[in-house]
């Protein structure tokens, strides 16, 4: 994967800027280096904290007009502005869905959208797949101080992992069974495609990524939340263990004890904590 030039905006030749945006919803089509469409909102917030930006990485068969993420994104918005967006393959966004992989391209585009509208700090929270996609994302676009190259302007501030696996091909849970049905089948992708309003790409992963675990080392010295539920019927707790202890004890980690998986799990007071990390810690 690059980690060079984000990708831009489909928009007009005057760019918008936070002074002049930050007080009205936005809507925009960004386009990734890969060239797929990506449909994007930006929020300011109820109460924005100054130059900083979250931005929302749903997880696999979401997109920024479902319910569960709206109610997300309306929470962590007491702390700063708010971008969402629907991964490729997932709602009006084109192109179709990797699964993991080239997702790191949109969230990319969406970071990047943030800091030409004005914010200077930048967060990622991700749920489930996003949540692996954030980790990639971040180890992928370093911080500044990093010892590893590569600062661009798609670099976060902070990160925050909900819900994520640790690694590729997990089939130990009944639900994990399920979705790696939806995804290799033809007759799962159809359902994909239309029960779920998720196109899957058929083809496998040629390279294979580097998994969450591989890339948590790589994302010191930003800051870095891992959150999960003891009662995730996806990913069991050895998943976030496994992160936090790749981190090298960077990483914060919070085992939320009778949560479930993902955004539909995580309750208002769970996301006003996650958002109120993210103002502390972001910069």
């Amino acid at each position: 994967m690059s980690s060079g030039t984000a990708g831009h905006v489909t928009r007009s030749s005057s760019s918008p800027h936070l002074e002049t945006a930050a007080h009205t919803p936005l809507r925009r089509l960004l386009r990734t280096v890969d060239g797929v469409s990506i449909d994007a909102a930006y929020d300011p917030g109820t109460r924005p904290s100054g130059d900083l930006a979250i931005v929302v990485a749903h997880g696999f068969t979401g997109d920024l007009g479902r319910p569960h993420v709206r109610r997300a994104a309306g929470v962590l918005g007491r702390n700063a502005a708010v971008v969402t967006f629907s991964f490729r393959g997932h709602g009006a966004s084109g192109g179709r869905s990797t699964v993991g992989d080239r997702e790191v391209h949109d969230l990319a585009a969406a970071v990047a959208w943030a800091r030409e509208l004005g914010h200077a700090r930048v967060a990622t929270v991700g749920f489930s797949m996003g949540g692996s996609v954030v980790l990639r994302h971040a180890a992928l676009h370093r911080a500044a101080g990093s010892e590893h190259a590569g600062r661009t302007e798609a670099h976060v501030d902070a990160v925050v992992s909900v819900s994520a696996p640790a690694r590729w091909y997990y089939r130990g849970t009944a639900p994990m069974r399920r979705v790696h049905w939806l995804v290799t089948r033809p007759v799962g992708r159809a359902v994909g495609r239309y029960g779920l309003r998720t196109r899957i790409h058929h083809r496998e992963w040629d390279p294979v990524p580097a998994s969450p675990v591989e890339s948590v080392p790589l994302i010191a010295p930003t800051p870095l939340l891992i959150v999960h539920g003891d009662q995730d019927g996806y990913f069991p707790v050895d998943h976030p263990r496994m992160l936090a202890e790749a981190s090298g004890d960077h990483a914060e980690l919070w085992l939320e004890h009778g949560m479930g998986h993902a955004e539909n799990a995580a309750e208002d007071e769970l996301l006003a904590r996650i958002g109120d990390w993210v103002a502390a810690h972001a910069g």
